[in-house]
């Protein structure tokens, strides 16, 4: 297929908007809210009410009709503004395309509205305190009774579970236990009787927060199962490779952001009568870290682009190869910055510092660069597998 080079003019428009939004509320919004335990309700909010956080959802449900590559341009105006907002990578992307894909017309109808207009948070979770990156360990289980389903296990390091009202939960169901994982997502309310949640401390100052989920003999309905019983790894990476995009788009805006602070300082600090940025030291990693986001920027229009067309393996690993040159870019972007601005740097004033653990992150989540390596030996380069 032919993959464009230049967005559309719409996309171009959108993403105009979105900036616009972004720049009402900025760094210094998003780091009072985080430093005060607060959330980032009123920029979640308006950016619902216009229509942003539904952007690739069906229009009968309330959304835009777009695809992912319109919400991965959403999330990464946001943080390139300095107010990026996680639980996009989370609600209408991976629990939003999960539920239009594989929902009954019922669930379509009673949660995607809700997603559209970001009046509803969802949460998913996938990963356990012994089942990270080897999803096929998971254990955590849906036993069928005779009105519903009865789950018990553990899940940990799920985002935002505090400000959604279900949980998107990937379970195995009982006769799943042996062989390959054959994944059941159930939809939990996080009021359930027997549903459970601890925040995780981490050294990252952020409005969202890390928890661990216990699900103590928790019951739902037998419409909580979204798609099939036996719907298998094609239906659960419905969500994952959006995710993965998603996670790319959000690593390119906050490396945006630190490449913009750091050459606007590079032009106005001035050494020996002349700006820094006129020295090599200076501008050439400068200028290294814009072509590593231009080329991570392509790769995560590719797989936007690939995923939009239905070419899922494709989609997938171009997915992998954006997140990991994403996250390597950001990682290189802010560390460049702080260089940029020496001591600086390390000064709250500036605004890098903070920026320093989530960063480091997206090596690591949402799959981390080792993973999307393997994925790449062994999808693209044939290499046997070493697990």
């Amino acid at each position: 297929m032919t993959i464009a080079f230049t967005e559309s003019e719409e996309r171009q428009a959108l993403r105009r908007s979105v900036a616009a939004l972004g720049a009402k509320y900025g760094r210094d919004y998003f780091e009072q809210a985080a430093r005060a335990g607060k959330k980032t309700t009123e920029l979640w909010s308006e950016a619902g009410r216009n229509g942003f956080l539904g952007v690739a959802i069906p229009e009968e449900y309330g959304g835009g009709g777009g695809d992912i590559g319109d919400l991965a341009a959403v999330c990464e105006e946001l943080a390139a503004a300095g107010s990026p907002l996680l639980l996009m990578v989370v609600s209408p992307a991976i629990v939003g395309t999960i539920i239009a894909q594989y929902g009954s017309d019922e669930q379509k109808q009673a949660l995607l509205p809700g997603l559209a207009d970001g009046t509803s948070t969802f949460a998913f979770s996938i990963t356990e305190p012994d089942a990270g990156s080897n999803s096929h360990n998971i254990i955590t289980t849906a036993f069928r009774e005779a009105d519903g389903w009865r789950l018990t296990g553990t899940k940990t390091y799920i985002s935002g579970v505090d400000e959604a009202s279900h949980v998107l939960v990937v379970a195995r169901t009982e006769d799943a236990r042996s062989g390959k994982l054959k994944p059941a997502l159930f939809l939990v309310p996080t009021d359930s009787e027997g549903f459970t949640y601890q925040e995780i401390d981490m050294g990252i100052v952020s409005p969202e927060k890390q928890f661990t989920l216990f699900f103590d003999d928790v019951r739902v309905p037998a419409g909580a199962l979204i798609g099939g019983e036996g719907a298998g790894i094609e239906q659960l990476f419905a969500g994952l490779n959006p995710e993965r995009i998603m996670a790319a788009s959000f690593a390119l805006g906050t490396a945006r952001l630190a490449l913009a602070k750091a050459s606007e300082y590079a032009k106005q600090r001035t050494v020996w009568d002349a700006p820094i940025g006129a020295h090599q030291a200076i501008s050439h990693p400068l200028a290294q870290t814009h072509i590593e986001i231009e080329m991570a920027r392509l790769m995560t229009q590719k797989a936007a682009a690939l995923y939009a067309a239905g070419d899922v393996m494709r989609a997938a690993e171009a997915a992998n190869m954006a997140k990991y040159a994403a996250g390597e870019a950001v990682c290189n972007a802010v560390d460049r910055a702080i260089q940029t601005h020496g001591g600086n740097g390390l000064a709250n004033e500036y605004g890098l510092v903070q920026m320093l653990a989530g960063s480091r992150l997206s090596r690591i989540a949402p799959v981390s660069r080792e993973m999307a390596l393997n994925f790449v030996a062994q999808f693209s380069l044939g290499l046997p597998k070493s697990y």
